[in-house]
């Protein structure tokens, strides 16, 4: 089997991306491959200044502009100002808390940020997508217990893992029903998440005082880089897969090298549950 390479990324030469979460790891990897290629690349940060200095570092054409997925008032303001259409959008920004906290909103930050902010963008922006939705969800996803009834942790203790594995379980059943809903449209869109494996990125950096554990020690020596944790969501932007689809890496248990299809878990396959999160998510987002 012959490892994917980021290849048929000119099919997006004069076309615009918008990348959420670009200004750091896989986002910013996968905007330096499309910018590379011609596209029109817009960043959506929540530091804009941050965001202009990776902007003026790569080639091309790359816009910036803010966005706060932790608040629904800076979400709803992106989309607002949104003129013209997006070939592709890429859900890729993600938090993952080491202890309890609430977006503006006064959702748990990890499905606030993760699912429910980009839920959000989604939906206000989805009358501008003509191509893609790509949306950077997790193998993590096999470990959650996604409570519906309780999403933001109001009633049950607090468990920073499973938050954030909830979170990325939601991302698999929020491209399903997306998907779904597309079809029954008539929509050419298509909606596919992926799995980046095991990426050395900030978002595993220990909290101030926190310990090391082995997993921190050994992640310089088993994860990729952000380069390589980036070819999911290309593959998943060029390549002619079905909607639905979900994309990680070739090897290890898909957690590092190359791009393909893979699988998922029972019950991220469950539609039913897909549906009731999206009518759940619906309710939460628009109050």
């Amino acid at each position: 089997m012959t490892d994917y390479t980021a290849r048929g990324l000119d099919a997006y030469d004069g076309r615009t991306v918008v990348i959420t979460g670009g200004s750091s790891g896989i986002g910013r990897a996968t905007a330096q491959a499309l910018a590379a290629a011609g596209a029109r690349v817009v960043l959506g940060v929540r530091d804009p200044a941050k965001g202009e200095r990776v902007a003026a570092s790569l080639p091309g054409t790359v816009e910036v502009r803010r966005l706060d997925l932790a608040d629904l008032a800076s979400v709803r303001a992106f989309a607002a100002s949104w003129d013209g259409p997006v070939d592709a959008l890429v859900n890729n920004a993600g938090v993952s808390e080491p202890s309890l906290r609430r977006t503006v909103d006064g959702f748990e930050m990890d499905f606030g940020v993760n699912h429910l902010g980009h839920f959000a963008l989604t939906e206000l922006m989805l009358g501008s997508v003509v191509g893609r939705v790509v949306t950077v969800s997790s193998q993590a996803e096999r470990g959650a217990r996604l409570d519906l009834d309780d999403p933001n942790w109001e009633r049950r203790p607090y468990r920073s893992g499973r938050a954030y594995n909830d979170s990325k379980f939601a991302n698999l059943l929020f491209t399903a029903e997306l998907q779904r809903r597309l079809v029954a449209t008539g929509s050419a869109v298509r909606a596919i998440a992926v799995h980046p494996g095991l990426v050395a990125t900030p978002i595993y950096d220990l909290a101030p005082g926190a310990r090391p554990t082995v997993f921190h020690r050994l992640l310089p020596r088993l994860g990729q880089d952000a380069d390589a944790g980036a070819l999911p969501t290309l593959y998943a932007l060029t390549e002619d897969v079905p909607g639905d689809s979900f994309v990680g890496p070739q090897h290890m248990m898909h957690m590092r090298g190359g791009a393909q299809v893979i699988g998922r878990s029972r019950a991220a396959r469950d539609a039913d549950v897909a549906r009731r999160l999206w009518d759940l998510s619906a309710e939460l987002v628009h109050g």
